[in-house]
């Protein structure tokens, strides 16, 4: 950031404002992911925080433009979690329970920008952005959601937390210890194969190879015996290799050809299956789903079916057949 680019920006150069915000835009949208577990809310939020700060540009000091917008933007997604009317609810909301949070959704990887957390940051890029850790921020208070966000995640110290959430330290600090004792995103980091390492490509190539196949005994070896599979928003979780199999044996596709598209969601291999349309040559696709490996197995399963999601992906909703 340029002296003269802010005071620009300040003057109203809309172009020296984008300018300014754009190395952070795609930390503050993961920063909002992880707040809020939606995509499309935290494109929202994101957006509401980027106007919010081109209106108030002329109270910024100078001094730390990053922490600024983070002030911004984390202020703006907890509003919009204290609002609880503003987020739709599902006709029969589903009970607090195992099950992923409803409107959990995937974070595609060609967005991911990794920031460069703080030395007081305990999660790796990778760790804070997936699926079981994000799921296990949901079940948190929203104080101690972006506190633990703030200081574990982003690497924040207590007084810099302390500033954007207007707040004490000591109030940062009370707040980290319960959210930390009330985190349980499961599975071992230490686990996990690299990203796109040849031990993860691996493991998802046996998996789809069987869904391919439609091989039930193919998918019940590459699942661990504690495999469980989701649906957001849908409050159903099957756990063990039979039960997952079971469940996929009765969707669509086992009747029918399938075409997969690999692609990657919160730093984890996913892919998009796709059905033939019965009535025209192309593939229509079915839905995202996201793995998570454990060592040379599958761990969990979790399919997302809104398909509007896809374009951010980079992905049609149908494919020509031929």
């Amino acid at each position: 950031m340029t002296e003269a680019t802010l005071a620009r920006a300040q003057a109203g150069d809309g172009e020296a404002f984008r300018e300014l915000i754009e190395p952070f835009r795609g930390e503050l949208l993961a920063h909002c992911y992880r707040t809020l577990g939606s995509f499309q809310d935290a494109e929202d939020m994101l957006q509401e925080a980027l106007l919010a700060a081109w209106r108030s540009l002329s109270q910024f000091d100078g001094r730390s433009l990053r922490a600024w917008l983070y002030r911004i933007t984390t202020n703006r997604c907890l509003n919009y979690l204290r609002g609880a009317s503003r987020r739709p609810q599902p006709a029969d909301p589903p009970a607090q329970g195992a099950y992923d949070p409803w409107w959990l959704e995937p974070f595609p990887d060609v967005l991911l920008e990794d920031a460069t957390p703080g030395p007081e940051a305990r999660y790796s890029a990778r760790e804070s952005i997936a699926l079981s850790f994000v799921a296990g921020l949901q079940r948190l208070p929203p104080q101690q959601r972006a506190v633990l966000v703030l200081r574990d995640v982003l690497g924040f110290p207590a007084a810099d937390a302390a500033v954007i959430l207007d707040t004490t330290p000591a109030a940062v600090n009370s707040a980290l210890i319960r959210a930390r004792a009330g985190l349980h995103p499961g599975g071992d980091p230490h686990d996990v194969p690299l990203p796109k390492s040849p031990a993860e490509a691996a493991v998802v190539d046996r998996f789809v190879d069987a869904l391919e196949r439609f091989d039930v005994d193919g998918l019940v070896a590459v699942l661990t015996q504690d495999a469980r599979f989701t649906m957001p928003p849908e409050p159903v979780e099957f756990r063990g290799p039979l039960a997952i199999a079971g469940f996929l044996r009765e969707l669509p596709f086992w009747d029918s050809e399938l075409k997969v598209v690999l692609t990657r969601a919160n730093s984890q291999p996913a892919f998009v299956y796709y059905l033939p349309d019965p009535c025209a040559p192309i593939w229509r696709a079915g839905s995202i789903m996201v793995l998570t490996v454990a060592g040379s197995q599958v761990s969990a399963v979790t399919r997302f079916a809104n398909l509007g999601l896809l374009a951010r992906f980079g992905l049609p909703r149908t494919l020509p057949r031929d």
